[in-house]
């Protein structure tokens, strides 16, 4: 449910939040219990979209883990990150949703879910509670930067509306325009020229969290596209060989892989194409088994049966693994027991490109932390502060991103409040 929308072509606010995601959302939040009102102003008819749609197979929160190992999934922001955590950890971020009524619990694999495991009750009781507390929400007003030649700062913001163009006055401004995946959401990147045209350092937009794409021979893609790939480990390459592994499981599609396994490795992946064009991943089909028991077990004398059926008896490699091995092994292998027992443990997979950056779960680069003071406010541009996606960090899949962001929001709109203070 959307409040009105202002009619008239000019408007004053304290505070401007640019994006109802997560991120605004929870600046707003914060400024509201400082009695500072915000006014939320998103390009979509609803806010929190792409924050209901990660919700449909159950929300991801956060993650239980311990808090060191927390702050390490942020690579080489994790010094960054971790301050942000410092005012919303994983923790903090589970006492907020019991705040709102929303049970949470720890599944096996470490994520925090709602009990529910749905996202709509929680973000209709979050709402709530905004408007209650004052906070004003714009619905289908859409950014369109500064007024050219505006003085830098938050004082000229410039909307597209269903009503014609709006100019808001602000005293300070927080953007949380997201990044660019899942553009039919609200996140498109479209903000990248206006905060670089006033001198905004923002580094590229790459997809994160993503799929990869690999050269399937048609066989491949007919019989297995859509297959999960269970109970195997993967690893980058490291000069030629396997780095360190990391164990779970992926989704064979038509034009190449993608899941869980291959998101939580995508950053390496992706740089790795990035620097030369394109590398391997690196599966190791049956990571129970010692590579000396898979050895005696391809050299054990196999008398007529086909190859294939003898790895099914004295391995149980079958269905989509033993086609991903047909595949990928080479045809010298297939003449080679040694060399075959070395590819069932190390499997390359050649990777050419990433999936385009609209179909990735997160982006990766934004503006860059360096362009900002330690509250997130842009040194190019004083009033104006920075959250959430559109910051340039990342993180894998597991509850990481959405913490990260909504701390971002808490740190954002504390340095508002600070400004505004003195």
């Amino acid at each position: 449910m959307s409040d009105p929308a202002p009619t008239a072509s000019c408007a004053s606010v304290r505070v401007a939040i640019i994006g109802g995601g997560p991120a605004g959302l929870m600046a707003a939040e914060t400024l509201a219990r400082q009695g500072i009102r915000a006014d939320v102003y998103d390009g979509m008819p609803s806010v929190g979209r792409k924050f209901l749609l990660a919700g449909r197979g159950g929300l991801n929160l956060t993650h239980g883990e311990p808090a060191e190992r927390f702050r390490q999934r942020y690579g080489g922001r994790s010094t960054a990150v971790a301050a942000w955590l410092g005012r919303l950890d994983a923790q903090g971020l589970r006492d907020w949703a019991h705040g709102l009524g929303i049970d949470t619990f720890i599944g096996s694999s470490g994520r925090v879910f709602p009990s529910e495991m749905k996202a709509a009750p929680l973000l209709r009781a979050w709402l709530a509670r905004l408007r209650a507390a004052g906070v004003r929400f714009h619905m289908r007003h859409r950014w369109s930067g500064w007024a050219a030649g505006a003085a830098a700062g938050p004082q000229a913001l410039h909307f597209d509306t269903p009503q014609g163009p709006l100019a808001v006055r602000a005293e300070a401004a927080i953007l949380a325009l997201g990044g660019a995946s899942w553009a039919r959401l609200g996140s498109d990147g479209a903000w990248v020229a206006a905060l670089q045209a006033y001198g905004m350092e923002v580094a590229p937009l790459r997809p994160a969290n993503c799929g990869f794409e690999a050269d399937w021979s048609v066989h491949l893609r007919q019989r297995c596209a859509g297959m999960p790939v269970k109970s195997v480990a993967m690893a980058l390459d490291n000069a030629g060989a396997p780095g360190a592994w990391r164990r779970g499981e992926f989704v064979l599609t038509e034009s190449g892989i993608e899941g869980s396994l291959v998101y939580a490795l995508s950053a390496g992946l992706r740089d790795a194409i990035g620097a030369h064009g394109a590398t391997f991943a690196w599966i190791d089909l049956l990571p129970d088994l010692s590579a000396q028991r898979v050895l005696a077990q391809v050299a054990h004398p196999r008398g007529a049966r086909s190859m294939s059926s003898h790895l099914q008896s004295r391995l149980g490699l079958k269905g989509v693994k033993a086609a991903l091995l047909r595949e990928c092994a080479g045809a010298p292998a297939w003449q080679d027991p040694a060399l075959l027992a070395r590819r069932i443990k190390a499997l390359p997979l050649r990777l050419l490109r990433a999936r385009p950056i609209d179909e990735a779960i997160s982006s990766a680069g934004g503006v860059r932390l360096e362009a900002l003071d330690q509250a997130l406010m842009a040194q190019a541009m004083p009033g104006v502060f920075c959250a959430g996606e559109m910051l340039d960090w990342e993180a894998p899949t597991g509850g990481y991103l959405l913490t990260a962001c909504m701390a971002s929001g808490v740190v954002a709109a504390e340095g508002v409040a600070a400004l505004l203070g003195r």
